[in-house]
């Protein structure tokens, strides 16, 4: 039961922050991809799964919400490309607002699944030649990995050489900042399973 719990709790972040990361916000003078608000979570929902369900499974779903991402899309593309019913209006939002851009999409994808996978091998790592004691030092560990290449395959792949380089730093920074405070405030949901 907590495996499917977890999991569909995974696959609808991974989902929620693909489509939030086609805007670009400001918070507190930083650009912000709206998908980093929830994106940090699927970090630890990842190491619940991991707990839960193990190595091969964690890896098993990652690659499912990789491909439910490019089905989305791909869904998305095709809604907005076929004619509007004019009866109801023109109908330009959708189009303007969820028509894939596919350099963003296609870079999240990838920095999900980069980094998805380096945090699994982090967090296996640490259990078999650290300690599978203290987990919230294996969670801590394994996003310290994952966090930082996330943030910049994500940024310089979706941003760079469209944006000023300036703002791609600073969209790579924030997103640090943000995944990291919201690792630092995770670490106790680690204990809500218990390890299989």
């Amino acid at each position: 039961m907590a495996t499917a719990i977890v999991s569909a709790l995974y696959v609808a972040a991974q989902i929620l922050s693909d489509i939030a990361s086609l805007r670009i916000v400001s918070l507190l003078g930083m650009s912000i991809d709206g998908g980093t608000f929830i994106y940090p979570i699927t970090f630890t929902l990842r190491d619940l799964l991991h707990k839960v369900a193990g190595a091969k499974v964690t890896r098993a779903i990652i690659v499912v919400a990789a491909v439910v991402n490019v089905a989305m899309i791909l869904l998305f593309w095709l809604v907005a490309f076929l004619p509007g019913d004019t009866s109801v209006g023109p109908q330009i939002e959708f189009a303007a607002v969820l028509a894939p851009a596919w350099r963003i999409v296609f870079a999240s994808i990838l920095a999900e699944m980069i980094s998805e996978m380096l945090d699994t091998e982090a967090y296996v790592l640490w259990i078999k030649k650290v300690t599978t004691r203290y987990q919230w030092a294996r969670v801590l560990v394994s996003n310290a990995v994952s966090v930082p290449i996330d943030s910049l395959v994500f940024s310089w792949i979706a941003f760079g050489w469209m944006l000023p380089a300036s703002v791609v730093w600073g969209i790579c920074l924030s997103n640090i900042i943000i995944k990291g405070a919201v690792t630092l405030i995770s670490l106790p949901s680690i204990y809500l399973v218990k390890e299989q």
